[in-house]
């Protein structure tokens, strides 16, 4: 069964013929609404008008501007499923904005990806838009209180929100309110006043009523305008006004009870008796009504209702869907219940069945576990399984699972499975594997002839697919490579040729495994698999995120033509929607590793302007760590330590193996800037020593230590990094790494020639550069700096690839290769320059005081500080930590 978005929840509400006029209600509201501010709250308990003024007000607004575009949606308890509720917020947009389907439901991968393309629609708008969510103290889910946050955060002038609730929302209002950006009703503003209570009474109830008698019913009721209309309602029959009027006092509760008791205690039997049967409904329709009730006047019931002005509100223009009041729906079960709840619940099945043959599965699953019936409900939740997977609406599955007996549950393999899947997102690992085994029990019974209570179907097919693709999760949770890739290969091979998302996401799990592992090749091939089936599946969003995932591992691999090829086709695709915003950070590292700076930055900067909500889940950070690099590259350390902060705002973790972690970049940066304490903390936490078992996942920690181990420049840090570096680049080679080993063969050669070894180090050296040129790799050599620039120098004398040494020195000079302020934490003086000069030399320390006119202890004291800067403790350091730098 499909998840629908109702209309009757998109209605506008027009003004009700025989209400009350508040102009001076409606000036406040309209004041606030042409003055730009964001947001009209209307907080007031049940019963006090709000809906009925919001529908006065949109009436007057659209007779003063036949533009304004006007969405609604009536909240209810089932939209705190974040998914649910944004699909009902573009389905209202939409109707506002006057082109449906401008901001798609497709979006709904990514949360803020759907409300950034609703903003900038907005924006685009030529009119002004409202958006009113009525009953808004239904919503309790914290992503949807989000979403409504980031609307009033980025809404263009054009976009004004209108919400209203019994309860304050938590939202920013006292923010607002400061800012002026805010226009509120409460309750006091919105109780009658004894002119207003006057004019209502004698329109409602066609008495001539005292100046007493209406300031003593409006001094009751304190103006509360659900009891004015119950005390006008009961007045109709009343011989005496006055006496009635006396007869009751104290708080609201009371006077509802009193009044409801009192006018459905006067209204006819058939209409008490199909008050009471219908008070279950959360919406009404005739048939409908007739089905609950047996009868066969629902329509014309309704109807009649509506003309008595009985608590009834219509929810579309043909008058085919109706609610009643939320104050007299509860009255009206609460007496229903007091017949006991075996009525209550026969009436819940009878609406379950119609509204299961009228398509309607959410109301249709409502009402039989409100029933008790666990077994229907049961079954109605697994026949909605396809929708709901396919709508994302996983938090409405799992409400539902959570309400389910476990007998219930267990007569059933599929909804097992799910169960194991709630398990799994509820991060009660261990309780899933014996979910799944029970499953795979019930389903190989089944072979055997002993029955389960699941239906033939897509979901019972795919079962064994699932079952191996959750396990396979289970062990990526766990870490454990090699039976994610199992669990992955058992997926592909039970998975019908047919089934497009089955083998997709076995394809993409197995593609993990392989990433994880190092084989990259077999990860490429995987998750373009995984594409193919995706975009046969339907799922193009889905089959273009890959992009990202692909792109990663070709720049392992070498194949930085190849990656930006990808990019750039996927960017075609996408049309401006997600995963455009991604896709630009991406292509932004390809254009700065080929040293395009200038197009690095306009692809970063064409990301940032789709917003941060236009990135999806997964790849959020990229944008902030590529912003990162960009920095790194032009010498901005500080700049690139504050991006990498941002990065790990945004980052979460999920699935994709860390092959570069942000806390690895951000030591890497502190390595140029001479903090080798702070980085050699990280390597510590992570267990990273030149000792340690090499793997692909810690492979950038591991090039992240040798590059600390050259910085320190002793003798025997190294030689421990070129031994560390020799390890790794036969690892890099054997995995057909060409990316890394580029990286790694220029850091063994600049640590051998830091060493004097210079013969050594171009061995090394000739083999990156000539993989550096074949592969269009620029950045990794020119990120080196000085030592670099010394190393080309030796490299051009040896006649080593002339013209592209000759290009990269031309480079890393027009950069200010020499300029150590930006790798240094602290620059030196001008007057510890020229110590550090004489420090390379064969001077003794009486004899450079003597060259530079100062006493042997200020020397001793420029000496003392130009080792705490360069971070060495030897003049023998300091003098190779100044020549890495160009200082000398």
């Amino acid at each position: 069964m499909a998840m629908p978005v109702l209309a009757t929840k998109l209605f506008v509400p027009p003004p009700r013929s025989h209400a009350l006029s508040r102009p001076r209600l409606v000036k406040t509201l309209d004041e606030g609404f042409s003055a730009g501010q964001k947001l009209t709250l209307i907080s007031a308990p049940a019963g006090f008008g709000k809906t009925t003024v919001l529908s006065e007000w949109i009436a007057a607004s659209r007779r003063n501007d036949p533009e304004i575009g006007v969405g609604w949606v009536s909240l209810d308890e089932a939209d705190n499923d974040p998914v649910r509720f944004l699909s009902y917020l573009v389905a209202a947009f939409n109707e506002a904005a006057g082109h449906a389907g401008s901001v798609s439901n497709d979006l709904l991968t990514s949360a803020e990806s759907v409300l950034t393309s609703l903003v900038n629609d907005a924006a685009a708008s030529p009119r002004r838009l409202l958006l009113v969510l009525d009953d808004f103290q239904l919503i309790e889910d914290a992503s949807a209180r989000d979403a409504v946050m980031f609307l009033l955060d980025h809404a263009p002038p054009q976009l004004h929100l209108a919400i209203a609730t019994r309860s304050d929302p938590l939202l920013p209002i006292a923010r607002l309110r400061v800012r002026n950006e805010l226009t509120e009703l409460r309750a006091a503003d919105l109780r009658f006043t004894p002119q207003e209570a006057a004019a209502f009474l004698a329109q409602a109830t066609g008495l001539a009523l005292s100046h007493e008698n209406v300031t003593a019913l409006a001094a009751r009721t304190e103006g509360w305008i659900a009891g004015l209309q119950l005390a006008a309602l009961s007045l109709r029959e009343r011989p005496n006004p006055s006496a009635f009027i006396s007869a009751f006092t104290g708080s609201n509760r009371f006077v509802i009870d009193y009044l409801i008791e009192e006018v459905l205690d006067r209204a006819p039997v058939h209409v008490r008796e199909f008050l009471w049967q219908t008070a279950i409904l959360g919406r009404l329709t005739g048939p409908l009504c007739d089905a609950v009730t047996g009868g066969t006047g629902g329509t014309e019931m309704l109807a009649e209702l509506e003309r008595a002005n009985l608590f009834i509100v219509p929810l579309d223009e043909q008058r085919q869907w109706y609610r009643y009041h939320h104050l007299f729906a509860d009255v009206l079960e609460v007496r229903l219940l007091a017949y006991g709840h075996e009525r209550a619940n026969a009436l819940h099945i009878l609406a379950s069945a119609w509204f299961e043959r009228h398509d309607f599965p959410e109301d249709a699953v409502r009402h039989a576990l409100a029933a008790a019936d666990f077994p229907r409900a049961a079954r109605l939740i697994e026949a909605t399984i396809p929708g709901v997977r396919k709508s994302r609406q996983d938090a409405t599955l799992l409400g539902w699972l959570a309400l389910l007996p476990r007998e219930a549950i267990d007569a059933r393999p599929v909804l097992r499975v799910f169960a194991a899947w709630a398990s799994l997102v509820s991060g009660d690992v261990a309780a899933v594997e014996q979910q799944l085994a029970d499953a795979e029990a019930q389903l190989a019974r089944a072979a055997e002839g002993v029955t389960h209570e699941s239906e033939p179907g897509e979901e019972l097919d795919m079962l064994p697919v699932t079952i191996a693709l959750y396990r396979g999760a289970v062990a990526m949770a766990a870490g454990d490579t090699a039976a994610v890739g199992a669990h992955a290969q058992r997926a592909l091979e039970v998975a019908a040729s047919a089934d497009y998302l089955g083998r997709g996401a076995a394809a993409g799990m197995l593609g993990l495994a392989a990433w994880a592992s190092g084989d990259l090749e077999s990860g490429v091939h995987s998750f373009r698999e995984s594409a193919r089936n995706l975009r046969r599946a339907g799922n193009l969003l889905d089959a273009l995120s890959t992009t990202m995932v692909v792109g990663d591992m070709l720049l392992a691999l070498g194949r930085l033509t190849e990656a930006q090829s990808n990019y750039e086709l996927a960017l075609r695709e996408t049309e401006g929607s997600p995963p455009a915003a991604d896709l630009h950070a991406g292509l932004g590292d390809v254009l700065r590793q080929r040293n395009d700076l200038s197009a690095a930055a306009g692809h970063l900067a064409a990301a940032d302007a789709l917003g941060v909500g236009a990135f999806t889940r997964e790849h959020r950070y990229r944008w902030a760590v590529g912003m990162a690099e960009l920095r790194r590259s032009e010498g901005d350390l500080e700049a690139a330590l504050r991006f990498l902060a941002t990065a790990e705002g945004h980052y979460r973790r999920g699935f994709l193996p860390e092959v570069r972690p942000i806390a690895g970049l951000r030591a890497r940066v502190w390595i140029l800037q001479g903090r080798h304490d702070d980085a050699r903390a990280w390597l510590a936490d992570r267990g990273l020593t030149s000792t340690a078992e090499l793997d692909y996942l810690s492979e950038f920690g591991q090039i992240t230590l040798a590059r600390l181990l050259i910085a320190e420049g002793t003798d025997e840090s190294l030689d421990a990094a070129a031994t560390l570096l020799a390890l790794l680049a036969v690892a890099a080679d054997s995995g057909g790494r060409t990316g890394s080993s580029i990286e790694i063969l220029t850091l063994q050669a600049l640590a051998w020639h830091a060493q004097g070894r210079t013969a050594r180090a171009m061995v090394p050296l000739e083999r990156a550069l000539t993989l550096a040129e074949q592969g269009g790799h620029i950045r990794v050599l020119l990120d080196e700096g000085a030592p670099m620039l010394r190393a080309l120098s030796d490299a051009a004398g040896a006649g080593i690839r002339p013209p592209y040494v000759r290009a990269l020195s031309q480079m890393l000079r027009g950069a200010g290769a020499t300029a150590s302020d930006t790798l240094l934490a602290e620059p030196l003086s001008e007057r510890e320059l020229s110590v550090m000069r004489l420090l390379g030399t064969q001077l003794t320390g009486p004899e450079m005081a003597r060259e530079l006119h100062v006493s042997l202890n200020t020397l001793r004291t420029h000496t003392k500080h130009i080792f705490a800067k360069l971070d060495v403790n030897s003049r023998a350091a300091a003098v190779r930590r100044a020549e890495m730098l160009g200082l000398i």
